[in-house]
């Protein structure tokens, strides 16, 4: 059942970055992640229901006019699946008693339970915890609509909290196996300016001596920033064109991308020369490891056609229109990014260690809710 959106606690708030992420204002799968969390966060704070199901529609009610403003930004919905995902776990588990809510600030959340353990059962009386939990959490209460949100609302704060520490975390916790991957003389290729990836070779940097050939990524030439941020932390950088991907390979040890986002069989979304520079690598037999967040794993397949999910940028940059005769001659595309078959891929590097292609699937069963697969 649909709720109307107009009903959307902060509504002003969602229909700001709806706007923003319509109007390209909000780019880049971390920032529109964070962005996404943040705005959730507001809206629980201010939502009011009176049972789990209705909190469960206001923020699918949300997640879906985000991802209408950007379906081609995957972490929004990402996001959204996530956080629905922890607040039934959170949900779940103080409606069975292992965590009850107090006066005290210190409330059990996700995090601390896997940290700590499961509470001992001395520790918290057998008979007072189902009494207390139930009492405290009964769902549409004619007497006081407002106090299930009210009992479970610093527990959902705990969850989101949680959501938002992996994301501010999540380029740390990619980097510091990183000396594992990169061996010292080793020679990397990457693509483009990829941040996950940036902070990956600083971290080896520590570590080893090694030397990295950037592709320049034409049109945008974001590699030129990703090679200038490279040399200014030590690392030997060399840029090339794009064209000398497939010349260079037999020299390369190992190729290094980001992606975009992450399908379920383990094909990605990365920026354009990705597929040159994995089809290259495949036919050299040298390895293509991917540094992604875990946040970018998209319970999608094929997405209906892989180059119709394709985002496109502005095609002028390919071919101007001083060439006014050959303008009308031709359709130019300038896809902004590539869809990288499983196949072409040896290894997923994560927030949550390594993975191949075919794990994936089995990530995204223990990251989301099957239920929420579409919002």
């Amino acid at each position: 059942m649909a709720t109307d959106t107009s009903s959307i606690p902060n509504q002003r708030v969602v229909e700001t970055l709806a706007s923003r992420l319509r109007r390209r204002q909000v780019v880049g799968s971390h920032e529109t992640a964070l962005e996404t969390v943040l705005v959730l966060r507001q809206v629980i704070s201010k939502a009011r229901f009176s049972n789990i199901d209705q909190l469960v529609e206001i923020i699918r009610s949300v997640g879906r006019k985000l991802v209408e403003a950007q379906p081609k930004e995957h972490t929004v919905g990402n996001t959204v699946r996530k956080v629905l995902h922890h607040i039934r776990e959170e949900y779940h588990t103080a409606s069975q008693g292992t965590a009850v809510v107090s006066t005290s600030s210190n409330t059990l959340s996700i995090a601390r339970f896997v940290l700590q353990g499961q509470p001992r059962k001395q520790n918290v009386p057998q008979k007072g915890t189902l009494g207390e939990s139930h009492g405290t959490l009964k769902e549409n209460n004619p007497d006081d609509p407002d106090a299930f949100a009210r009992t479970l609302k610093p527990v959902l704060m705990e969850a989101i909290q949680d959501v938002l520490d992996e994301l501010e975390t999540v380029y740390d916790n990619i980097s510091k196996n990183a000396k594992d991957h990169i061996h010292s003389d080793e020679i990397i290729l990457t693509i483009g300016k990829s941040s996950t990836v940036e902070a990956f070779l600083k971290a080896a940097a520590a570590y080893r001596k090694y030397t990295v050939i950037i592709a320049d990524t034409a049109p945008s030439y974001s590699g030129h920033d990703m090679a200038q941020s490279l040399s200014s932390a030590g690392i030997s950088t060399v840029l090339v064109p794009d064209s000398s991907i497939y010349a260079l390979m037999s020299r390369i040890n190992k190729v290094i991308i980001g992606a975009h986002a992450i399908l379920a069989n383990g094909g990605m979304f990365a920026i354009t020369g990705s597929l040159l520079a994995a089809t290259a690598a495949r036919a050299h037999s040298t390895p293509v490891v991917v540094c992604a967040g875990q946040f970018k794993l998209t319970p999608q397949w094929n997405l209906y056609h892989e180059y119709g999910a394709l985002d496109f940028a502005d095609p002028s940059s390919v071919l101007g229109f001083e060439e006014g005769n050959l303008v009308d001659k031709v359709d130019v595309v300038n896809p902004y990014y590539d869809f990288v078959r499983p196949e072409l891929i040896d290894a997923f590097i994560t927030n949550d260690g390594d993975h191949p292609p075919s794990s994936v699937y089995r990530l995204i069963k223990e990251a989301y809710d099957d239920e929420d697969y579409e919002l």
